[in-house]
């Protein structure tokens, strides 16, 4: 199989419309234009935020990971830090999203995919944490490592939604409309 069938067929699935438009339109009224939405789209830095983000959250849980598999000490407080930076690190996300959603229906249905499987990855995170503090440490351990097949698949989609679609691709901020890269206008 060709490794962009999948995106592309992920791109055509109608099914997921209702749901993801929905989303998308509480989104767009809860950002709205202003400020908020300028800052967690990283405006006040001159590009995305959200690729910075994303960097927190995958380097927390791969080292707990790393931690866990190997005998190391401090991996419950990496899965606890990657946790509290997953939640700017979806508005980030969320708020390049619905720049890109209304127009482009593909970037839409693999953005909504790519959140459904990120919230799912925080939540077996969130299980993980909380078996490690009750003593089960195994289960813990076992609930993390699937966080982090699911964090790989959903990257995989934010991959496809930055370098295939141009979501969250170009300048921000000021002197952004006159170094506007083909992939990533800013919007108006």
């Amino acid at each position: 199989m060709n490794p962009h069938d999948l995106p592309a067929r992920l791109e055509e699935l109608s099914a997921i419309d209702g749901p993801s438009q929905a989303a998308a339109a509480a989104v767009r009224d809860a950002l709205g234009s202003g400020p908020v939405k300028a800052a967690l789209r990283g405006d006040w830095m001159g590009h995305a935020l959200h690729p910075l983000l994303t960097d927190t959250v995958i380097g927390t849980w791969t080292s707990a990971l790393l931690l866990d598999l190997t005998g190391g000490e401090g991996a419950d407080r990496l899965v606890a830090a990657g946790i509290v930076c997953a939640v700017p690190t979806a508005l980030s996300g969320t708020a390049d999203w619905s720049d890109a959603e209304e127009r482009d229906p593909g970037a839409r249905r693999v953005g909504a995919l790519h959140a459904v499987a990120n919230v799912a990855a925080l939540g077996l995170q969130i299980r993980s944490l909380s078996a490690r503090r009750r003593g089960a440490r195994g289960r813990g351990i076992a609930l993390s490592l699937a966080a982090n097949g699911l964090l790989g698949a959903s990257g995989y989609l934010g991959g496809h939604l930055s370098y295939a679609q141009g979501v969250g691709v170009g300048r921000r901020g000021a002197g952004a409309d006159e170094h506007a890269t083909a992939g990533g206008s800013p919007p108006s």
